[in-house]
């Protein structure tokens, strides 16, 4: 791999709609899949293989390692993801996009404890991540931390104003700590930046009445 290819790849990457957690398993204002489910391009032993071949020769090579835990958390291998991701921490501890992928991982992994500690290890070194902060904050919810959550949360939201789906996990959050009226709040706000997802939280704020 030539030099400098693991930052052109984190870059190519930013620019690509970013993978969103959503409280209650929800992701808001998304209508239900009805076509057939495209096959994985990521699930070829051919894109693995060249990858690995590339390891065995240079085991530490931090270009190729992310690259194959990007390959595994792409086919929703998040064990190997995991592994792979700390064998490159082992490496450069100080990569914090690396902190953010591992917390992601783990969260897939339902382990909200060590995604939790990734995602703060994370914010050390890229602190104005809003997707980082959303996903912390659903990663405390499965904590049973509803203050954390909402700290994260709003957090999120203050680094970017039309994040949707940290709104609607802000309200659902305020839903779960008996808030209604700061639920309310949050919807009237979300209404200005997607209908659909305010939508949604309206249908579960009206459920909780």
């Amino acid at each position: 791999m030539k030099k400098n290819s693991l930052l052109k790849y984190l870059a190519a990457i930013a620019l690509l709609p970013a993978a969103l957690f959503v409280s209650c398993g929800k992701e808001a204002g998304k209508p239900a899949p009805t076509t057939a489910k495209a096959v994985n391009p990521y699930s070829s032993e051919s894109v693995f293989d060249e990858v690995k071949k590339t390891l065995e020769k240079e085991p530490n090579n931090i270009d190729a390692l992310f690259h194959l835990a990007d390959l595994y958390e792409r086919n929703s291998q998040y064990k190997e993801a995991v592994d792979t991701y700390n064998s490159i921490l082992k490496i450069k501890p100080d990569m914090g996009y690396v902190h953010f992928k591992t917390g992601t991982a783990y969260d897939r992994l339902n382990q909200p404890e060590e995604a939790v500690r990734e995602f703060r290890k994370a914010a050390k070194y890229i602190p104005k991540n809003p997707v980082l902060y959303n996903n912390m904050g659903v990663a405390y919810g499965k904590l049973g931390k509803c203050g954390e959550e909402i700290s994260a949360l709003k957090k999120a939201i203050k680094l970017r104003p039309s994040y949707s789906s940290a709104r609607y996990n802000l309200g659902m959050t305020y839903l779960k700590t008996k808030n209604k009226k700061a639920a309310m709040k949050t919807y009237e706000e979300l209404k200005e930046f997607d209908e659909g997802a305010a939508g949604s939280l309206l249908k579960e704020i009206n459920s909780a009445s």
